[in-house]
């Protein structure tokens, strides 16, 4: 069914005082309206429009871990749509084969048949095996050389659309250039590379990094580190922005070095839940005073939801509306190749995030569907 959304309407172009039309088949038929200045976005009256929000990290919610398998994917996915997201990665921990071969298969009909109320699942991200041992951060210890076959086997249950690995475990540097070639997109990740690994790892085809900041070697001005190769050579990167994970400085050096720097949540099974004891993967954590932690106090994921992240940026951060929704939802898009996801424009599908002028989501629609979720939180 067509409908037509009033507001102010984030665009490419710019912000717009108008309508936005949605066809039947679930895609934007037309943005029609009057420019506005960006600075209007909040000001008292009509609703704001943005795209809505893509999050590719994303190991829970709701209670539930997409490593326990059955439905759990498809409640993972309808908790983030109620704060606004409307495509996302299932990833996976770092964990034996069976393991993944379960969790990939619960995933695939998701996959393949998106639900109502329940943000698009666009594919898996594998955030390991293929990582450093010293840098394991909350993962188990399944860690493993990269291996095309295994990477082949799970990718026939459910599209891999991104993995994370270490360049400096042996094998993995010179297996980038084969698994880009076969189609895997590459993230750097929970490694303890030098700056020279990360330069030559991005040479070979890798593309963004994973939680920036975070299980990598740190900057220093004579040893710059993985983030230093980051700051100094990435196009794409993710980060955390629940100011929990890395600190608002560091957040906006990275904002000036990277240019299509986006925010994941990297969210658990604590997130949308009261404090006490879940599962992430074969891991227990705690959540407590809005933080997840293994029992050595390790930060295991967060509690992050997209329209926090989108709020801790424009307000916690000072970046301005419109680059903060390109660091929710474009940027991302653009990492995987999308171009009809993460904008509002004629073609792309019908992903809106409507928000109030406090950024707090009044309702979502996810390819031209309204998400009567919005509300249950």
């Amino acid at each position: 069914m067509s409908r037509t959304l009033t507001g102010r309407i984030v665009t490419p172009e710019g912000l717009l005082q108008g309508v936005l039309r949605i066809a039947d088949d679930g895609r934007i038929a037309g943005i029609e309206g009057t420019p506005l200045a960006p600075q209007r976005a909040r000001e008292p009256g009509a609703p704001l429009l943005l795209p809505g929000f893509i999050d590719l990290h994303v190991h829970g919610g709701a209670g539930r871990d997409i490593m326990e398998g059955g439905d759990a994917a498809l409640q993972v996915a309808r908790k983030h749509a109620e704060h606004g997201t409307t495509a996302l990665l299932a990833t996976t921990m770092t964990a034996p084969i069976e393991d993944l071969r379960e969790a990939f298969a619960a995933v695939s009909a998701l996959c393949e048949r998106p639900q109502p109320g329940a943000a698009r699942v666009l594919g898996m991200h594998l955030e390991g095996p293929y990582i450093n041992r010293g840098k394991l951060g909350a993962q188990p210890d399944f860690v493993r050389p990269v291996s095309l076959p295994e990477l082949q086997e799970l990718h026939a249950l459910a599209p891999i659309r991104l993995l994370t690995l270490a360049p400096e475990v042996p094998g993995n540097l010179d297996a980038i250039a084969q698994l880009v070639a076969a189609g895997f997109r590459v993230q750097i990740g929970h490694t303890l590379g030098t700056y020279e690994d990360g330069v030559a790892a991005l040479a070979r085809g890798a593309r963004g990094f994973t939680h920036l900041f975070n299980a990598m070697t740190p900057l220093h001005h004579r040893m710059p580190g993985m983030v230093g190769a980051a700051l100094a050579h990435a196009e794409f990167a993710e980060i955390i922005p629940d100011l929990l994970h890395v600190h608002p400085g560091a957040i906006r050096a990275a904002l000036r070095s990277i240019p299509c720097l986006y925010c994941v949540t990297d969210s658990t099974a604590a997130t949308g839940m009261p404090d006490g004891e879940y599962k992430l993967g074969r891991q227990p954590v705690t959540k407590c005073l809005g933080g997840v932690r293994l029992a050595d106090g390790t930060l295991a994921g967060s509690t992050l939801t997209m329209d926090r992240a989108l709020r801790n940026l424009v307000d916690a951060i000072g970046v301005p509306l419109l680059d903060a929704a390109r660091r929710v939802a474009t940027n991302a898009a653009d990492f995987l190749g999308l171009a009809d996801r993460g904008r509002l424009t004629v073609g792309a599908w019908a992903d809106v995030a409507v928000l109030d002028r406090d950024l707090q989501v009044q309702d979502v629609y996810i390819q031209g569907g309204v998400s009567d979720v919005a509300h249950a939180r």
